[in-house]
């Protein structure tokens, strides 16, 4: 048996090729029984994030895993340029997962968001019957590695998501915040990190809104803002300062031709932009558009570099830490599966709690 990895991530493809293959969280399950199902595949976890689309199978060989990817790809999107796309085989792969999990293959590097992500994929696919032994304890053992660089590290210190990063984008561009009126499409947990990390710069006029409005309503509640029905959000956009895109729509909910007649109106006030979404919420025409300032999740790089330096000093305790766990692993799967991996301890509740 053998563990694959097959994907894309912000370090081999740009988000207008991610967020074509982007598959959306109520999908994942489904994929995965899908991939499952191919000749030569056991097992099957898809994790899709604004910044990755990765597949991890369980195969008789290495190239079964990856044909079954190439397929379901082909069949999805058509032919897409090779470049882009890793393949991991088993030491590899069951590596690059530790790594994942534990935000140090993240953007923001220690970002915790990515933790819950991969939970909630391999939640999907252990519900859907699409794993079984080794990547159940695969997973497992990633989230316990996970807490591990988590609780004796540093690698979280500082702006740990792509929320908290597009706030301090925000604060370049206007410096105080408290006077500003921010509108955030989606209420996931992108848009409540970001909601969190908004208030906790002093801003006190926020607008949440959502195609589900309880959900709308509850995290504006937490930041003692207005939630609105989605369909309802362009009617209160006229002073709206900051716009912030996180929803799982599958097309742009903002366009140039929706938003030219708005900025007429605005008297040379500008207005920012920021699309957290993959695939993206704002159409990239905007900001062609004067007085808007469109960054999408690929622009927040930069800033996103600027604030690493501390956790950078923690990546080789990190490291170490997961080639331990990586090399027990290894040998678990190489000495014919009895038994738990060395050192591993079984997380809470099926490894679904951090």
């Amino acid at each position: 048996m053998e563990i694959v990895c097959f994907g894309l991530s912000h370090h081999t493809a740009p988000v207008e090729l991610r967020e074509r293959f982007a598959i959306p969280e109520t999908h994942a399950g489904e994929v995965a029984t899908r991939l499952k199902a191919a000749p030569g595949v056991q097992e099957a976890v898809v994790v899709s994030t604004c910044n990755r689309v990765e597949f991890y199978i369980a195969a008789d060989d290495h190239r079964a895993g990856v044909a079954a990817v190439q397929e379901f790809l082909a069949e999805r999107i058509g032919d897409a340029d090779a470049e882009h796309f890793f393949q991991h085989p088993t030491a590899a792969s069951i590596r690059h997962l530790f790594r994942v999990a534990g935000g140090l293959d993240s953007m923001i590097l220690g970002e915790t968001e990515i933790l819950g992500q991969v939970k909630k994929a391999y939640a999907a696919a252990a519900e859907a019957g699409a794993t079984s032994k080794h990547l159940n304890k695969l997973f497992q053992r990633a989230f316990n590695v996970a807490k591990e660089v988590r609780t004796k590290t540093n690698i979280t210190r500082g702006a740990v998501s792509v929320g908290s990063v597009a706030v301090e984008l925000a604060e370049r561009i206007f410096g105080r915040l408290a006077s500003c009126k921010v509108m955030i499409l989606g209420a996931g947990e992108t848009s409540e990190l970001t909601a969190g990390a908004l208030h906790s710069r002093g801003v006190r006029s926020i607008f949440v809104a959502n195609r589900s409005y309880d959900r709308a309503a509850a995290l504006a509640a937490k930041m003692s803002g207005t939630a609105l029905h989605f369909e309802d959000w362009p009617h209160q956009f006229r002073d709206v300062d900051i716009l912030i895109g996180s929803t799982s729509a599958p097309h742009h909910v903002l366009t140039a031709e929706q938003l030219i007649p708005v900025m007429r109106t605005r008297a040379d006030r500008p207005l920012f932009c920021i699309d957290l979404a993959v695939p993206r919420d704002i159409d990239p025409a905007v900001n062609d558009l004067d007085g808007v300032y469109l960054y999408d999740i690929d622009s927040l790089q930069k800033i996103a570099d600027d604030s690493m330096n501390v956790r950078r000093q923690e990546l080789v305790v990190c490291e170490e830490m997961i080639e331990r766990h990586a090399q027990e692993f290894g040998q678990w799967l190489a000495s014919g599966w009895t038994g738990a991996p060395q050192g591993f301890a079984p997380a809470v509740s099926g490894g679904l709690k951090s």
